[in-house]
């Protein structure tokens, strides 16, 4: 503790890193609570990303192209292994899997009508499609999940594509969960569930189990869609290279990566903080996955988990990717999180901009409520219009940097543009540490501080410098 107290002297206050105030707080509450705690959003956590790398663009070793002349191409063409009817995207973007049920109506409508003029598809979620949705989205895939909520097999043949969902980044080795604070009327009878009760899905496939019984469910999916479909399978990031290679092995044509950054409608807290691997890492992993199976190219990967930006679209096809998926972004540029409606982010207990209540249904701005007065605040013209204005700002950051490396085309991207700014980047990456020339890996990095010690040695014999 303290020395005897002087005239003047203030005892300084300090915080234990162990026992910080936000532990004591989540001890005390749990404690009021009896379980743990569910929250909305994604991880708090401090991990390793994209804003870890940099580009190192044109100079005189490489000719940059001129944006304001040069066509810089960004088509897309997913599921060519297979199907019969690939997707053909204008943007290497796609809106991710959120159901209806964890947003509104309104939500999912603005989101597939600026997909529509975007030239880039969305996705259902559980609970199955949203009739308004469809007819609003010129591309969508409709997700198959272990909970069957909605399925519809005539929903399947109205798709462009399907995917299969084995887990998802905010959560892997998890079902969903929706409140029962949205299961109003309509979600519940499109969900076949009581109204106002928990829904918590299952987080194994009714049909399948492994990785044989997964190649038996393709093929069955194949069948009834006249193998036109393209078939997605989604994991979340853990096991990457093995799970990879068994949904190869089970012949799907892409395969949707989610990240450790990867957000939900609602989850148990420390999910989102102590599972799965981080986007970077995970592309990383993936990559080199599908080519040790020598089908890099041939079955697609759309990677997502945190992209906020064009930037973050760049690296991670510079990394290998051919597309990436936004949901947390989309949900930003609706309104989510936005400076409005102060009084009702007070009642929750947080300011606009740190909000993370997804998942009660009391969404301030409309986007992730089921309550009628809460939607109609979300105007869904408006709403499009700053997804469409959005994404088209991903798609010109990202020729923007394809350009500066002297790239015709964004897929043309390669992880030779990159260079790691953190020692851990660049030993995740493999990617050269700005600066040097060669990827610093752990033996690397060994061999060094040896040869290193061992020059130490040789100039300082017995301890002594010489002079």
């Amino acid at each position: 503790m303290s020395q005897q107290d002087g005239d003047g002297y203030k005892p300084v206050l300090r915080t234990s890193k162990i026992w910080s105030p936000e532990v004591i707080e989540d001890i005390q509450l749990k404690a009021q609570l009896g379980r743990y705690r569910m929250q909305g959003f994604s991880t708090h956590r401090r991990v390793p990303t994209f804003d870890d790398l940099t580009f190192v663009p044109c100079g005189l070793s490489r000719v940059a192209l001129e944006g304001y002349r040069e066509r810089c191409e960004t088509r897309t063409v997913l599921g060519t292994r297979f199907a019969r009817k690939p997707i053909e995207l204008k943007l290497p973007i796609t809106i991710s899997g959120m159901s209806y049920g964890a947003l509104s109506k309104t939500a999912k409508t603005a989101l597939g009508t600026a997909a529509t003029r975007l030239g880039i598809s969305t996705t259902t979620g559980d609970g199955g499609m949203l009739w308004e949705e469809r007819q609003a989205s010129h591309l969508m895939v409709y997700q198959v999940l272990p909970s069957r909520y909605g399925f519809n097999p005539d929903h399947l043949k109205m798709a462009d594509a399907i995917e299969i969902v084995i887990g998802q980044g905010a959560k892997p080795g998890t079902g969903g969960v929706l409140l029962g604070s949205k299961v109003s009327e309509v979600i519940a009878n499109q969900r076949t569930l009581p109204p106002g009760v928990d829904q918590r899905s299952p987080v194994r496939h009714p049909d399948f189990i492994g990785p044989d019984d997964l190649q038996i469910k393709i093929e069955e999916l194949r069948e009834a869609t006249d193998w036109e479909k393209p078939i997605y399978v989604k994991l979340g990031a853990s096991r990457v290279a093995d799970d990879i290679k068994l949904a190869v092995k089970a012949k799907c044509d892409v395969i949707v990566l989610d990240g450790l950054e990867g957000a939900t409608g609602a989850s148990p807290d420390v999910l989102l903080d102590h599972t799965g691997i981080p986007t970077m890492s995970a592309v990383c992993e993936a990559v080199r996955a599908l080519d040790d199976m020598k089908v890099l190219g041939e079955v697609q990967l759309i990677v997502s988990g945190g992209i906020k930006n064009g930037v973050d679209a760049a690296k991670a096809l510079a990394l290998g990717a051919d597309a990436v998926s936004i949901g947390t972004a989309a949900l930003i540029a609706l309104n989510c999180n936005a400076p409005l409606y102060i009084e009702d982010y007070h009642k929750l207990g947080v300011e606009p901009g740190s909000c993370h209540h997804c998942h009660t249904g009391r969404c301030p701005v409309g986007v992730t409520t089921q309550d009628p007065e809460l939607e109609s605040r979300l105007k869904l013209d408006e709403a499009a219009d700053r997804v469409f204005n959005f994404v088209q700002s991903m798609a010109m950051e990202l020729q923007m940097f394809a350009r500066a490396c002297g790239k015709s085309n964004v897929h043309h991207l390669e992880a030779e543009d990159l260079r790691a700014l953190t020692l851990e980047a660049s030993i995740i990456t493999g990617i050269p540490l700005a600066g040097t020339e060669t990827a610093l890996t752990p033996d690397a990095i060994a061999d060094r501080v040896i040869k290193a010690l061992d020059q130490r040695a040789r100039k300082h014999p017995n301890g002594k410098a010489r002079h």
